[in-house]
């Protein structure tokens, strides 16, 4: 078995920087129903057509009434109004209130013509066909006035914003029902080894399930990407280029798992080069080590090892925010935090940084790491730590720095 050494390892925080900075956001965009919009990022910005509500409606169920004509109700000295129809939220009171009338309306019913306040049920009382009112109502008293929420021109989305449910709402409450919002970048997942089964596939001995693609496209998608799955590819040079540059047509990045390595059956080292400019590979970093990256066309290639953990691993801090660049989404994926380590972590290698994948919950951080290619080493993983090169080791109850990991990658 032949073995190629490295090259020169270059730091995990000079990687992502190189990827990051090839890394621009897809161009186009496309029209999405709102139902649709959550977590997309506006390629327009939007403003309100039309004031909300276009209308003054009632914002409690009541009675619709002039507010001259309780200005001299008191408790001892109550004034008597006539009620003389209703309104429900979808209807209108047909003709305009007289003096010393009253309608009984519910909430988000249209103010009847001469009215300008509610009287609520709870302070009138009602017999006969009458309402006593033992107080004034002000004007507006719970009215909601038209533009009261927005009026007619407010940005209620900008250019490059990220749709949550409050802002599907306001677009919603305008009437509209289409946004355009940027494209979302494509990734494609190539699996490459002679022992990789596609799920579902009959066990044989020897053989092993693939499961980067699960992983790593369920990253993809967190990360704002339509993610492109390819079947195993076997150890075999051509096929592997050839399957790389099919996917580079329609692809906005392309991952290939496996084969990145120094091995005599790692090929990428060498295809990488043919199709485009190399970044780099080998990374300072354990797990992890085996990546490399590349750039053809304007798009990104990505080499991950082909270990589970590794695999994985390279994805927090790689793949995760790339992707979220490519997407036009704000941050890395994660948000800076500490918390006490509950137990002892592997020692810091005197040349790599250390990725530690934690589960901090309660404000203490408990480490999860077996073995690079155990995906349990990630169970209930949902923030990691870097430790540099030479670091000491983390006393167990040291705040340990960290970074949390955002859902919906992990339960935050």
């Amino acid at each position: 078995m032949r073995m190629r050494p490295f090259g020169r390892l270059i730091p995990l925080e000079t990687a992502r920087r190189r990827v990051l900075a090839a890394a621009r956001p897809v161009r186009g965009a496309e029209s999405v129903a709102l139902d649709q919009l959550l977590g997309r990022v506006a390629s327009e910005s939007v403003r309100a057509p039309r004031p909300v509500p276009e209308f003054a409606r009632a914002s409690w169920d009541g009675f619709a009434l002039r507010a001259a004509d309780t200005r001299s109700a008191r408790d001892d000295r109550p004034v008597v109004l006539r009620v003389v129809g209703e309104v429900y939220a979808e209807g209108r009171f047909s003709r305009r209130l007289a003096r010393g009338e009253a309608v009984a309306i519910a909430t988000g019913g249209a103010l009847p013509t001469g009215t300008d306040a509610v009287l609520i049920f709870e302070n009138a009382a009602e017999r006969d066909g009458t309402i006593t009112a033992r107080r004034p109502v002000a004007v507006g008293e719970r009215v909601a006035a038209p533009g009261d929420d927005f009026p007619r021109g407010t940005l209620l989305v900008r250019e490059g914003a990220v749709f949550d449910p409050a802002a599907i709402g306001a677009v919603g409450a305008t009437g509209r029902a289409f946004v355009c919002v940027r494209r979302r970048p494509v990734v494609t997942l190539i699996p490459n080894g002679n022992e990789l089964l596609a799920p579902g596939a009959a066990p044989r001995r020897g053989a092993v399930y693939e499961i980067n693609n699960l992983t790593l496209g369920a990253l993809a998608t967190s990360a704002g990407a339509v993610v492109r799955s390819s079947t195993p590819i076997a150890d075999d040079e051509r096929r592997i280029e050839g399957a790389l540059r099919r996917a580079l047509r329609v692809s906005d990045v392309v991952v290939v798992t496996g084969g990145s390595s120094v091995g005599e059956h790692d090929f990428l080292p060498s295809i990488f080069p043919r199709i485009g400019r190399l970044l780099f590979h080998g990374v300072a970093v354990r797990p992890g080590k085996p990546t490399l990256a590349a750039v053809a066309r304007g798009k990104l290639l990505l080499g991950m090892p082909g270990h589970p953990t590794s695999c994985l691993s390279n994805g927090f801090w790689l793949l995760v925010p790339v992707l979220r660049r490519l997407s036009g989404l704000p941050g890395p994926g994660w948000v800076d935090d500490a918390a006490l380590l509950a137990a002892p972590v592997l020692a810091p290698s005197p040349s790599l940084t250390t990725v530690v994948p934690l589960h901090v919950a309660l404000g203490r951080a408990t480490p999860t790491f077996r073995d690079s290619s155990a995906i349990t080493s990630l169970a209930g993983a949902n923030a990691f730590a870097l430790l540099p090169p030479g670091a000491s080791r983390p006393r167990v109850g040291a705040q340990l720095p960290l970074h949390r990991l955002l859902p919906p990658i992990a339960p935050y």
